[in-house]
């Protein structure tokens, strides 16, 4: 069995750097190579002494991506997305939808049609393509949509609050992640029922993949809810990097 190769995109985010994180870290993650598809270049940290190699592809026209990613050769074995924005950034709702829907979409079925095996993508809690309200409707939509696909995996992953430090302002978010902090130092169950760290996140995005890669997981379709993410993540992660 060959060793298994990581794209991701979305990793200059608050999870999506912590999956290039891990990745490049190495062991217990079994990647051999990471190649990054973003608009910016990374931050110098993110790719500088690295003990897996991580290729950049770089370009503010995300056009161009799925044309190179058409080209790569060979294709990498896991697609790690956490592809996301907020309604503010994108500048309203249906630039929301048309870069977290339409352009994930779109990725994902350039990524299958060039034999990437595994697609792993960070979703949210309450994603629900029925629900009445637009945002966990647009996250379940992609769910629904992306796993039509038909990968030998679709790996989801629906956290609560994002807890990590972001390079961009999100005021509300920030008086959460403290509130969250805060309950956590009671206790941690009080933490992890509705919100998470971006590490564990993504702790648990790249073990889930690992175990699949290596056929440790027959399901097609995957689904890791909160508890699942703080197991996973958290205590498993630990036992293995021991």
């Amino acid at each position: 069995m060959s060793t298994p190769t990581a794209l991701v995109v979305g990793a200059t985010g608050l999870v999506g750097s912590q999956i290039l994180s891990v990745l490049r870290a190495g062991a217990p993650s079994p990647y051999t190579s990471i190649e990054v598809l973003a608009r910016r270049a990374l931050p110098p940290a993110a790719s500088a002494d690295a003990a897996v190699p991580v290729k950049e592809f770089t370009d503010a026209d995300l056009t161009k991506w799925g044309p190179h990613l058409a080209s790569s050769s060979p294709a990498a074995s896991t697609f790690f997305s956490s592809l996301a924005t907020t309604r503010a950034t994108a500048g309203g709702f249906d630039k929301q939808y048309k870069l977290e829907h339409d352009f994930n979409l779109e990725l994902a079925k350039t990524a299958k049609e060039a034999g990437i095996k595994t697609f792993v993508l960070i979703s949210s809690g309450g994603a629900d393509a029925k629900s009445f309200f637009s945002y966990p409707r647009m996250k379940g939509e992609i769910e629904d949509h992306i796993k039509e696909l038909s990968f030998d995996h679709t790996i989801i992953l629906r956290p609560g609050l994002l807890l990590g430090h972001r390079q961009e302002s999100r005021p509300t978010e920030k008086i959460l992640q403290n509130l969250a902090w805060g309950m956590g130092h009671i206790h941690s169950s009080l933490r992890n029922v509705w919100a998470q760290d971006a590490e564990t996140i993504a702790r648990a995005a790249v073990l889930t993949a690992a175990r699949a890669e290596k056929g440790e997981i027959k399901e097609k379709v995957i689904v890791l809810g909160q508890s699942d993410i703080i197991r996973i993540g958290g205590k498993e992660w630990k036992e293995l990097a021991h």
